[in-house]
C-alpha cells in the first residue's frame, strides 16, 4: 500500500470498490472510484480484502474531498470542518492514553446544525463522537483507534451562548459549549452561585461534557453531582430529532424524567445541546481549615462531627495523604508545608454561609469539641492563606503527571467505609507489588477517593504498568466488596467499558443495552464507550 494521506482510499477498479463496499458496509454516496475510511480500519480492511482477492491490485491513497465532506462544508462553512492531519488536536485525549482517527471534526453553531449533522451521519452510517472541551479522563470524547465505521467528531465549543439568566427563579439556560468557568462568572455577575467547580479545568471543560459525565468535584457534599444541578435539557436524538426539555420547573410530575437518561450517558444516547441549570444564593461568609489527623478513620469521624455541629454549611471536605503532599512540594516550589511538623494525613474543609456569620468561631468550636484524633489544625486568617491550602490539593494531579505515569482509580464507597477501602487496598497492593507508591486523595466527604498507584523508579514503574490489570483487579474487587463503584465521577468511556461488566449486575447491563438499542438502534452514537 502506498500514498501519504490516510483520509481517502481510491480503488483501482469498479470491482475493488464494489467488494470494498460490501466488506466494509460503506455508504454509497462517494466520489467516483473512492470512499472515506479511517486509517486503522483501512489497514485491516485492505489486508483482508487482498487476501480474499489476490487478483485485485493494492489501493492507493488520495486526497480529494468526498460529497460527504463537501456537504459538511456547505452546511457549516469550510472553516468549521477539519480533515486530515488538522483533526489531531481533537482526536487525542488529554492524558495521552487514547488516540483515534476521525473522518472530520466539525464545529456546529447551533442546535439545528447539530440536528442536520446527525441526520447526515444517520443517512451515511457515520459514527458520531460528541465532544466539548475534550477534558475526558476515560477516553469518552475522542474517536476510537479501531472502528467498524468512519467517525465524525462533533465539537460543540462554538455553541457557547448564555440563553437566559433568571435570577428570580435561580436558573440559567446555557448552551453545551459554555465553559464551566464562564458559567460561574456569569452567575457571580448576577449575585448568584453555580456550585459545580472543577478548579483545575474550569476554564477548559464545558457544561455539555460535565452533564454527559455527571461530573462531581469538591462541592458535591453540599450541592450534589451535576445531575442534581439540572432542571431541563435540550438534546439532539440519534435520528436527528430535537427534544426540547428546557423546563425550569422544580416540580414536574408528568411521567418519566427523561433528562436523567442523558446525564451521565457520555453521549451514547444523544447530544446534549443546552441545559437549564440551578443557581444558588451567593455565600457572604467563608472560612477554611486545614487539619492534621492520624488516619482516614479519624477523618470520617470528624466529618460526621462537623455535619452534626455545623450543619449544611460544609462546602467541601477533602483528604490529602503524605505521599500527595510530598509530590506537590517537590514539583511546586511556591507551595510549602502547612505545619511545622510533617503529618501523614491532612483534611482541608470549607464552610460557607449566605449570611455574614462568624464561621471562624463556629468551625473552631466544632473542631475543639471533637473527642480525639486531631493532631493540630489551623483556621484561615485570610483568603490568601486559604488559597495556599487549596493549592496543595488542586496541584496533586499535575504533580503526579510531572512525576510520571500512574495507574489511576476514580472510586467511591459509602463514606463510612472509606477507611476500610484505603487500608485493605494498601495492604493488598503492598503484598502483591512490594514498594508500590500509593497516592490517595480526594472527596472523602462524599466517599470518592482518587487512588493512584505507581513505582518511584522508572523501570519498576514500567513493570507495574505491565501488570495494570492485576492492580485494577485488586482495587476494584475490594471496592465491589465494600458496595462501591469503580467510577465515581469520571465516567466509563473506553477505559472501563470492559471492566464494568465484571461488577455491574447482568440485569442492569441488559437494561442499559435495551435503552441504548431503543434510542440508537444503528449504534452510531459514541460507539465503543460505556457499553
Amino acid at each position: 500500500m502506498s500514498g501519504s494521506n490516510p483520509q481517502l482510499i481510491t480503488a483501482r477498479s469498479d470491482t475493488t470498490e464494489k467488494i470494498s463496499r460490501q466488506c466494509l458496509q460503506l455508504p454509497p454516496a462517494c466520489p467516483a472510484g473512492g470512499f472515506y475510511l479511517p486509517i486503522q480500519a483501512l489497514s485491516r480492511a485492505a489486508t483482508g480484502l487482498l487476501s480474499l482477492h489476490p487478483d485485485i491490485p493494492a489501493p492507493t491513497l488520495t486526497v480529494p474531498n468526498t460529497p460527504f465532506i463537501e456537504t459538511l462544508q456547505s452546511l457549516l462553512g469550510p472553516e468549521f470542518v477539519k480533515t486530515g492531519q488538522t483533526t489531531s488536536t481533537w482526536s487525542n485525549d488529554q492524558r495521552g492514553n487514547y488516540s483515534g482517527e476521525a473522518l472530520a471534526v466539525v464545529f456546529p453553531a447551533d442546535t439545528n446544525q447539530v440536528s442536520a449533522l446527525v441526520k447526515l451521519c444517520r443517512q451515511h452510517r457515520i459514527a458520531i463522537v460528541p465532544q466539548g472541551g475534550n477534558t475526558s479522563l476515560c477516553g469518552a470524547s475522542v474517536p476510537l483507534a479501531e472502528s467498524e465505521m468512519p467517525q465524525l467528531v462533533i465539537n460543540l465549543s462554538r455553541m457557547n451562548r448564555i440563553r437566559e439568566v433568571d435570577a428570580v427563579n435561580y436558573t440559567m439556560t446555557v448552551e453545551a459549549g459554555c465553559t464551566l468557568g464562564n458559567i460561574r462568572d456569569i452567575a457571580l455577575h448576577h449575585n448568584r452561585l453555580f456550585p459545580l467547580s472543577l478548579s483545575a479545568i474550569d476554564s477548559r471543560c464545558e457544561i455539555g461534557g460535565n452533564l454527559s459525565t455527571n461530573a462531581g468535584g469538591a462541592n458535591v457534599l453540599r450541592y450534589g453531582n451535576t445531575r442534581e444541578l439540572v432542571l431541563g435539557l435540550e438534546v439532539v436524538l440519534p435520528d436527528g430529532r430535537i427534544w426540547n426539555g428546557l423546563r425550569s420547573l422544580r416540580k414536574d410530575n408528568t411521567g418519566y424524567d427523561m433528562k436523567h437518561l442523558f446525564i451521565g450517558a457520555e453521549g451514547t444516547l444523544g447530544i446534549i445541546t443546552a441545559a437549564v441549570i440551578k443557581l444558588y444564593p451567593l455565600p457572604l461568609a467563608r472560612t477554611t481549615a486545614i487539619v492534621a489527623l492520624n488516619s482516614p478513620a479519624t477523618a470520617v469521624s470528624l466529618l460526621s462531627h462537623l455535619r452534626a455541629t455545623c450543619g449544611d454549611r460544609i462546602n467541601a471536605f477533602e483528604i490529602v495523604s503524605r505521599t500527595c503532599l510530598d509530590l506537590v512540594l517537590k514539583h511546586y516550589p511556591d507551595c510549602f508545608e502547612p505545619f511545622n511538623q510533617k503529618h501523614q494525613w491532612l483534611i482541608i474543609t470549607e464552610l460557607g454561609d449566605i449570611v455574614d456569620a462568624p464561621l471562624n468561631k463556629i468551625l473552631n468550636d466544632a473542631i475543639l469539641s471533637f473527642p480525639e484524633g486531631v493532631i493540630e489544625y489551623q483556621i484561615s486568617k485570610n483568603n490568601l492563606q486559604a488559597e495556599h491550602w487549596w493549592n496543595l490539593r488542586k496541584n496533586i494531579s499535575d504533580a503526579q503527571k510531572l512525576e510520571g505515569k500512574s495507574i489511576k482509580h476514580d472510586i467511591a464507597v459509602p463514606v463510612s467505609r472509606v477507611p476500610q477501602l484505603i487500608e485493605q487496598s494498601d495492604a493488598a497492593l503492598q503484598q502483591a507489588f512490594p514498594g508500590i507508591r500509593i497516592v490517595a486523595f480526594g472527596h472523602i466527604g462524599d466517599g470518592n477517593i482518587h487512588y493512584n498507584a505507581s513505582m518511584p523508579d522508572a523501570v519498576a514503574n514500567a513493570e507495574l504498568f505491565a501488570n495494570s490489570e492485576s492492580v485494577n483487579r485488586i482495587v476494584y474487587d475490594i471496592v465491589h466488596q465494600l458496595s462501591g463503584t469503580i467510577s465515581a465521577e469520571h465516567g466509563l468511556g473506553q477505559l472501563k467499558r470492559d471492566e464494568i461488566r465484571r461488577y455491574k449486575a447482568p440485569l442492569e447491563l441488559a437494561l442499559m443495552k435495551q435503552i441504548k438499542d431503543t434510542f440508537d438502534p444503528l449504534g452510531l452514537m459514541n460507539p465503543g464507550k460505556v457499553l
